[in-house]
């Protein structure tokens, strides 16, 4: 199953790989999305408000799980680069271990946090119950949440992009089906939403699991499960830095529905659909850090630096291209775009002004996703979760704040944190490349 990334043509190999990462990403949003808009087109503002804000607190749970296994898809990465078949097989087998435990763990604490959590987020009163019912449901899921992760991340490093898109498009087609069940003919609302979330996972991990057994695709042993110190410390080495940085983000994203939920119902609903559309634009950047961090991974393992290095620019290239069109057209298409999602007048202008300054944060966001990959890949993932961290704290946060505080009727100025935030991120990663670049002692280090 191992497939090698370190020979051929650089764009080539960034192509062939992308693709169905790209599209994996396409579906995992449109399976975040399918919630949202189905429970719009069935009930009212309070549920598309109390599924808007739980998913956001879901989505921040995903994410730092991705974050965390990161650090197992760039171990196996290297391992491959570096032809270590039994390391490999080491990796994914702590991988498995530590991800099972961590899951049971996480999904118990924050089941005894529920109703704290959505008195945090300022949950506004008439999507109270409703964003508790759904937190309920999807955090019983995480187990399988992590499960999908886990075998994403193994294929993902052994070079497979193709396996986990079929994964997730189980997920996505058996998400929106169940969520017609649940919300349009059993009428449960944002619970029927959350149990689509929940089986749909489910269902994935199971089929990702009959599909590995037939095609015996990994070859384990139970002394590969065995805790191993030195692997896990690897692995987390890596991961722990990206789940904080992705942590931090979530929780910028969060404290920015705070504050539009504190504005009122039509804020809320307005900032939640635009959370959801920017997901959508996000899928090339997020598709290009992964990759990066991938091909990067297998080509230091193997020695092979400067095409480590053209997979960055390549990377960069790639996203900054659609950012920029993609920012040019919503300029455009904002309000045609939130309407989609809602008929109420107040929440699309809102939404259209919010998604008209944001949406530049794709540009600049490629740029500094591009290269967080490519530290990850080398074992410098603290760079990356350092200037998020500066970003969020001198700017996300904030600017939105203070946009909030003298711009309570309009969200547009709010929107503008995030490009800003990102400029500062960008500065920040381009910094340490020119460093790195004159150290090239400090790219030959090893997990």
């Amino acid at each position: 199953m191992e497939k090698n990334l370190t020979t051929g043509s650089v764009f080539k190999t960034v192509l062939y790989f992308s693709l169905p990462y790209l599209l994996s990403y396409f579906l995992q949003t449109l399976y975040g999305m399918a919630d949202l808009f189905i429970i719009g087109q069935f009930n009212g503002v309070d549920s598309i408000t109390a599924v808007s804000i739980a998913s956001q607190v879901m989505h921040m749970v995903t994410v730092m799980l991705v974050g965390l296994a990161m650090g197992a898809t760039v171990m196996i990465g290297r391992c491959v680069g570096a032809g270590d078949h039994e390391q490999t097989s080491a990796a994914i087998g702590n991988t498995i271990t530590l991800f099972m435990a961590l899951s049971v763990m996480i999904m118990i604490v924050l089941l005894m946090a529920v109703n704290p959590i959505a008195a945090i987020m300022l949950t506004p009163a008439e999507a109270y119950s409703e964003t508790v019912t759904y937190l309920t449901i999807c955090m019983i899921g995480i187990p399988f949440i992590t499960g999908y992760n886990i075998i994403s991340s193994v294929f993902r490093g052994m070079g497979d992009s193709k396996s986990p898109m079929c994964f997730i498009a189980v997920a996505c087609v058996a998400n929106i089906a169940l969520d017609y069940l649940f919300i349009g003919i059993l009428k449960l609302g944002a619970a029927g939403a959350a149990l689509g979330t929940t089986l749909s996972q489910t269902i994935s991990v199971i089929v990702s699991l009959v599909f590995i057994k037939k095609r015996n695709m990994v070859s384990l042993s139970l002394k590969d499960l065995k805790p191993q110190i030195a692997v896990m410390q690897n692995i987390l080495k890596v991961g722990i830095p990206v789940a904080l940085q992705d942590g931090f983000i979530q929780i910028a994203f969060i404290v920015i529905a705070v504050i539009a939920n504190s504005r009122g119902l039509n804020d809320a609903a307005a900032v939640g659909i635009v959370e959801k559309i920017i997901g959508i634009l996000f899928l090339v950047p997020s598709s290009m850090l992964s990759t990066v961090s991938v091909l990067s991974a297998q080509n230091a393992g193997a020695d092979k630096h400067e095409r480590a290095r053209q997979t960055l620019w390549i990377g960069i290239i790639t996203a900054v291209s659609f950012g920029t069109i993609s920012a040019v057209m919503m300029q455009l298409l904002a309000e045609p775009a939130i309407g989609l999602f809602t008929d109420n007048s107040k929440v699309i202008l809102l939404g259209g002004q919010y998604m008209s300054s944001y949406v530049w944060d794709c540009i600049f966001a490629g740029i500094h996703f591009c290269f967080s990959g490519y530290f990850c890949a080398y074992g410098l993932s603290g760079i990356s979760f350092i200037h998020n961290l500066v970003s969020i704290i001198c700017a996300r946060i904030p600017l939105a704040y203070l946009a909030s505080v003298y711009f309570a009727d309009t969200l547009y100025p709010m929107g503008i944190a995030a490009p800003v935030g990102s400029v500062l991120s960008v500065i920040i990663c381009v910094s340490v490349f020119i460093w790195m670049s004159k150290h090239p002692d400090k790219l030959t280090g090893r997990l």
